[in-house]
């Protein structure tokens, strides 16, 4: 169909180009993909040259600045939000004037966020690594960051802060309580909140239950090494600590009870003088239990001694010569034995050669004999000297006497008793 020529403009001379509806239907529609973003189509140039043709092959190139503004939006948002490459940008060199300071712009903002991603990504690393002296950086290009980018950098730097403020509160109240033994240390709760003051508190109740209990453990050991069993670990506990209060208060029950049963044992023993007392303490093991038996065995030993002394002693006592300590003994028990014993054969020897002497003269008639006690002294040796001089004078009384009488009976009366004599004698 040829084409129809339209109206001419309003001010048109006769010279300038008319187009009908028509001619300008492809041109509108090619402007409408373009106002709504489509940008996959390809013009229909006219034939002739002309003002229209050039206005559809600009509007092909603002086609193709917006296709390429639009793939090239659509790679950073792939690199940057599926890839995590934040450090795609738009290529701004293939566009210009508006297009170019579009991409710019864009570049721009994305300069920024990566900025205070990289800034937070570098704290927050460091924080993982324990190193809690690194800050975002809340200058961006030379500016100030303002606004949420500003908010978001003092957050991130507050959380290191505080992070930064706690770990030196706890690391010196763990140096006070762990390695100079100083109980009582809190940390400060100054400028945390939240989450972090929850944190502190709970250290600060922990060290506050530990401080009391390890006090109180201490406080009772204590009296224990002074000699107070009368003490024991109160202080609620659990877990080790529990255990660890138990063991305390079972070591208590358990001195308490050898230092009442050796206290009883000695008490009979030694100021009542009842023997074979045995101290009896329930429960005890270890040294408690060793400790126990050496008291025991000591009573043991001392009873079965002193028993035995006294029944030797005590038959001496009743004239019974034929016993001896037979128990076996040590130290100054064994040189009470040997005393003893070496007593008993004393007054055994005396007993005999005074019978002796006795019975010669008493029974035998027997006149001139010496009881003879080797080894003695003292009044076993004054005894045996009273008897032989008692044997002695007799002898010489008995003898000066029997001369006289004898010499009477031959006629002979010149001769008189002259030995020294007293009493009936």
């Amino acid at each position: 169909m040829p084409r129809q020529p339209s109206r001419p403009r309003p001010g048109a001379s006769a010279d300038t180009p008319r187009y009908s509806d028509a001619d300008l239907r492809p041109l509108i529609k090619v402007l409408t993909a373009v106002r709504d973003g489509r940008f996959a189509f390809e013009p229909d140039l006219p034939e002739e040259d002309g003002a229209l043709r050039e206005a559809m092959a600009l509007v092909a190139e603002i086609r193709d600045n917006g296709a390429h503004l639009s793939g090239d939006l659509a790679r950073v948002r792939r690199e940057i939000g599926r890839e995590g490459q934040i450090m795609g940008r738009l290529s701004p060199r293939a566009m210009k004037g508006s297009w170019a300071a579009a991409a710019e712009d864009a570049n721009g903002i994305l300069d920024k966020l990566t900025d205070l991603a990289t800034g937070m990504h570098r704290v927050v690393e460091a924080v993982s690594d324990g190193d809690l002296t690194q800050r975002v950086e809340l200058r961006a290009h030379g500016r100030p960051m303002r606004g949420e980018l500003l908010r978001m950098g003092k957050s991130v730097n507050s959380m290191v802060e505080m992070l930064d403020e706690f770990t030196w509160e706890v690391t010196q109240f763990a140096r006070e309580v762990g390695t100079e033994g100083r109980l009582g240390g809190q940390a400060s709760l100054r400028g945390t909140r939240g989450r972090w003051r929850d944190v502190t508190a709970a250290v600060n109740t922990m060290a506050g239950r530990l401080t009391a209990q390890v006090r109180d453990i201490a406080e009772v050991t204590t009296a224990v090494a002074r000699g107070d069993l009368t003490r024991k670990v109160t202080v609620e506990a659990t877990g080790e600590l529990q255990e660890l209060k138990t063991t305390v208060n079972t070591m208590v029950d358990q001195l308490s009870g050898f230092a009442d049963e050796v206290t009883r044992v000695a008490r009979e023993v030694g100021t009542e003088g009842q023997l074979g007392g045995q101290a009896n303490v329930r429960g005890v093991s270890g040294v408690w239990k060793d400790l126990t038996d050496n008291v025991n065995a000591m009573a043991n030993n001392l009873t079965y001694q002193v028993r035995n002394i006294a029944q030797v002693t005590t038959a001496v006592a009743e004239g019974d010569l034929g016993k001896k300590i037979t128990v076996d003994a040590q130290g100054e028990i064994l040189q009470l034995k040997l005393t003893v014993n070496q007593m008993v054969d004393t007054l055994s020897a005396f007993a005999d050669e005074v019978t002796r002497v006795a019975r010669e003269v008493g029974t035998e008639g027997r006149l001139g004999g010496q009881a003879r006690v080797p080894g003695v002294s003292g009044v076993w040796k004054d005894l045996t000297n009273n008897v032989n001089g008692m044997a002695s004078n007799l002898t010489y009384q008995v003898r000066n006497i029997a001369q006289v009488t004898t010499a009477v009976a031959k006629g002979d009366l010149t001769k008189k008793i002259t030995v020294d004599a007293q009493g009936e004698i």
